[in-house]
């Protein structure tokens, strides 16, 4: 299985089962979404910059992609989804309301993709959550974790390979995103840095292997 960065939240995981794209956004980001085709569009909350599903077009396997927007369990032609319900601050969702983490499961590697997760997670939840393999998390502070949160939270989960997302970047919008920590400040505070690459190739499940998480950072495009 493929795994690129488009940008944000937003990431394409290709694999056999078919394409699953993660949070896709609107312009108000500060650059375009590109033409995207997949099987399933998961959405963890319906702010704009996260829920623009109409942006993706459908594959050879499908009329439409299948969306998902819902906590629960999904099946769609080989890919599993679920979804935990959790909150997109730290006041249980008063200031910006719900948010899902999505486990995404392609030719046997589990994604976990934690969208606009605004708080620390509990043991229950840890718990509830298989084995991950590669875990996509928000890094950037202000509307979602940030980089102290989201080691801790890392830490908690222990995937094999650890992608972070959501950090500011010279193509966002400056008014909006201002705040927002870099990748390179997210690296600091968690004690680990990387080399950029265009994509993750993973064949097989990662996860209960020996050794530390990794840290993979991604270039934020999609090229075939």
């Amino acid at each position: 299985m493929d795994i690129q960065y488009v940008g944000h939240s937003c990431f394409r995981l290709r694999g056999k089962e078919g394409i699953v794209i993660t949070d896709p956004f609107q312009s108000s980001v500060g650059f375009s979404m590109p033409s995207l085709r997949a099987d399933v569009v998961t959405v963890s909350h319906g702010h704009d910059d996260h829920n623009n599903s109409k942006a993706v077009g459908a594959t050879t396997n499908r009329e439409k992609p299948f969306i998902v927007q819902e906590a629960g369990e999904y099946e769609v032609g080989g890919i599993t989804v679920f979804g935990y319900p959790t909150w997109h601050d730290d006041q249980k969702g008063s200031e910006r309301g719900r948010n899902i983490m999505y486990s995404i499961f392609i030719d046997d590697i589990h994604v976990l993709h934690l969208g606009d997760l605004g708080h620390s997670l509990d043991e229950k939840t840890i718990e509830a959550i298989p084995a991950v393999d590669v875990l996509l998390c928000p890094v950037g502070g202000v509307y979602t974790i940030n980089a102290k949160v989201a080691s801790e939270v890392i830490g908690a989960l222990e995937p094999a390979m650890v992608i972070p997302m959501h950090y500011r970047t010279e193509q966002h919008d400056a008014k909006t995103f201002a705040e927002l920590a870099t990748v390179e400040e997210f690296m600091k505070e968690y004690g680990k840095t990387a080399q950029t690459q265009d994509k993750l190739r993973i064949a097989g499940a990662k996860a209960g292997e020996e050794g530390e998480t990794e840290l993979i950072v991604l270039e934020p495009k999609v090229s075939d």
